[in-house]
């Protein structure tokens, strides 16, 4: 059973939005650091967003910050990120994460994330 399950991508032109959310099931992550990471095509995986257990613990990645916000609902054991002002370069197959470390996460170190989603695309036409 996948623990992550993500919905809310989809296809959007520049500059548009989109919701992506990302629903735990069968355990609880409600004292872990939960987040996004996303692969472009032909690219590696890159870390977007983190959240902890503080809704004011937050991490971004500098081509992300001012335009994505990730939030936390441990009542229903989802996390949120809420893409703004899309751009064609933040087209790729956005992933949930959990259990990870994001400091070393958002300056690409190697970072081992106990759980991953399988998965949701975003596409962003020009």
């Amino acid at each position: 059973q996948v623990p992550l399950v993500e919905s809310g991508g989809g296809l959007v032109q520049a500059g548009g939005s989109l919701r992506l959310s990302c629903a735990a099931s069968g355990r609880t992550f409600s004292s872990d650091y939960m987040g996004w990471f996303r692969q472009a095509p032909g690219k590696e995986r890159e870390f977007v967003a983190a959240i902890g257990i503080s809704a004011s613990d937050t991490h971004y990645a500098d081509s992300v910050k001012g335009r994505f916000t990730i939030s936390r609902d441990n009542v229903k054991n989802t996390v949120y990120l809420q893409v703004n002002s899309l751009k064609p370069e933040d087209t790729a197959v956005y992933y949930c994460a959990a259990r990870f470390d994001p400091r070393s996460a958002r300056i690409g170190a190697q970072t081992f994330v106990h759980y991953w989603g399988q998965g949701t695309q975003v596409t962003v036409s020009s």
